[in-house]
């Protein structure tokens, strides 16, 4: 089936649906320029001195914290980004009542930035950072900004508001983004491998009969309809 076939049946479904949810990924947002992170060019196929994953665990942000926030500023704060049409059109589809939730594995803010409200961010966000010691929080541009391991006023050391290998989810979080799946007539999945759990294992609470998958680069066997392309172009051709 060709991409414009695809579209015009997503539409379809679209038209259908009034309690849609879509489930996001790093892929979302490589149309902002953020890169991805299991692309051939994301961050897991750079070089650095230690593996990303390694830089991005618990374990290595307590043992080495300068090194992790120098990856951290120079990979993962990508503050001049701007919502793509993915962002947008989501964030449309919600002011029009037919988005109930935007569930995303992005840090990146870009969904509220877009206008959305109901998002479940599942790995945090890099906007918000607070202190370890007193709870003082700290915008993004204050660790942008900052040098060597980023320090509070009291003294404590600063932390990004990001969900960390080894670290567990927020569990009100998870139960939000739980309970809109489960209520969704409509669930769209766009820009994720589905490799990365606990948060992959969500969509097994969808329980409605229209599962659309779009990826840039892999497909769902076990979806309703699922495109093969670019999620922005996708969603700029659908009208709300």
């Amino acid at each position: 089936m060709k991409l414009q076939e695809q579209i015009q049946q997503l539409q379809e479904l679209v038209d259908q649906s009034a309690r849609i949810v879509f489930f996001g990924g790093a892929g979302v947002s490589t149309e902002s320029g953020i890169p991805d992170f299991r692309s051939v060019d994301g961050l897991y196929h750079q070089q650095y001195e230690y593996p990303p994953e390694t830089i991005l665990s618990h374990t290595f942000y307590r043992k080495h914290p300068d090194v992790f926030f120098r990856f951290y500023r120079d990979k993962m704060l990508k503050l001049d980004a701007q919502p793509n049409a993915a962002h947008l059109k989501l964030a449309k589809l919600e002011r029009a009542g037919k988005l109930r939730a935007v569930v995303t594995q992005n840090i990146d803010g870009l969904h509220q930035k877009a206008g959305s409200r109901c998002v479940y961010e599942l790995h945090g966000s890099v906007l918000r950072n607070y202190c370890e010691q007193c709870g003082k929080a700290y915008d993004a541009e204050f660790m942008l900004h900052s040098e060597g391991i980023p320090r509070c006023h009291c003294g404590g050391r600063i932390k990004p508001d990001v969900v960390l290998y080894e670290e567990g989810l927020d569990p009100d979080v998870m139960n939000g983004a739980v309970q809109a799946i489960a209520d969704a007539d409509m669930l769209i999945v766009g820009g994720t491998s589905l490799v990365v759990y606990p948060a992959a294992g969500l969509i097994q609470y969808y329980r409605g009969k229209r599962l659309v998958v779009i990826n840039k680069t892999e497909l769902s066997a076990g979806a309703d309809l699922t495109i093969l392309g670019p999620i922005g172009e996708v969603f700029s051709e659908i009208q709300v």
